[in-house]
């Protein structure tokens, strides 16, 4: 998006959790005079307010014209009862309290411009969809907080919209060495009776949704890309886009089927393949 903006035109400030690391010197050696890449890790109190001091001195008295919230973690996707609080924690960490802290501390810049603001939340988090509680619930956060927002700055010109994009295949996942990695140190802080009654091949199965999820995820990035275009540029935006395959389906079904059936069709679209719990073969439910 960074790239995008920055070929349009456009003065980019673009944080990265990591300064040094290979998306930091993409943008660096790709990107022309007009982009800034900032270090910038939304969990971080001082590093949001730093960005913002950056930020602001470049604009010399000059309002923001967007802030676009981007920043996400999945961690894991499992059985609600099987993922730790940590990664509960991190998800809402990033990709809402992150998202929260640094919205407040840009908005009087996106006031004073009567701007724009994006935020990239999610299919998971106005669907249910099984695996994904942690990340699911924290974008459900965000999308409720975009709302608000939206009615809220309404009166000081500052336009809200949402980006809701289906499976788009991004580094959110990390790297199958991290999947698995993940999953070893769930396994290992589940207690002894909570391991019997999943049993070790519904466990051992959610390493392989790893290959299933990316293989599943669109490459082609460019529907979120114009739409993030769009509502920063459209005289009346939106309040909500929806690129991606899966992005409408999903929640049409889920608000509009009886609760019956939209449970079955997710349940098989995201359930499928996988086993069932040894507990529950042995009640035979």
């Amino acid at each position: 998006m960074a790239k995008y903006l920055d070929k349009l035109g456009f003065t980019v400030f673009a944080g990265v959790l990591y300064l040094d690391g290979p998306g930091a010197g993409d943008l660096k050696t790709g990107g022309s005079n007009r982009l800034t890449v900032l270090q910038l890790d939304v969990t971080s109190s001082e590093q949001i307010a730093k960005t913002f001091a950056q930020v602001k001195a470049q604009l010399k008295n000059r309002g923001l014209w967007g802030v676009v919230n981007n920043a996400g973690v999945l961690e894991f996707v499992s059985d609600a009862e099987l993922l730790p609080m940590n990664i509960y924690k991190r998800c809402m960490e990033v990709n809402f309290f992150g998202a929260v802290e640094l919205t407040k501390m840009f908005l009087p810049l996106l006031r004073q411009a009567k701007g724009r603001l994006v935020n990239i939340t999610s299919v998971a988090g106005t669907t249910p969809l099984l695996g994904f509680a942690a990340y699911g619930a924290s974008k459900a956060a965000l999308n409720m907080f975009s709302n608000i927002l939206r009615q809220e700055l309404a009166i000081w010109g500052v336009k809200v919209t949402t980006i809701q994009p289906g499976g788009f295949k991004t580094g959110i996942f990390g790297t199958i060495d991290q999947w698995s990695n993940q999953h070893k140190k769930i396994v290992q802080q589940l207690s002894p009776e909570v391991k019997t009654d999943y049993g070790e091949n519904y466990i051992i199965a959610f390493k392989g949704k790893y290959a299933k999820w990316q293989a599943s995820s669109s490459v082609d990035l460019q529907p979120v890309l114009n739409d993030i275009y769009i509502a920063l540029i459209a005289k009346n935006p939106k309040s909500l886009y929806t690129p991606g395959p899966g992005a409408f389906f999903l929640p049409f079904i889920h608000h509009y089927l009886p609760t019956c059936l939209s449970d079955f069709v997710i349940y098989h679209l995201f359930g499928s393949g996988q086993d069932v719990p040894d507990g529950v073969k042995k009640t035979g439910q």
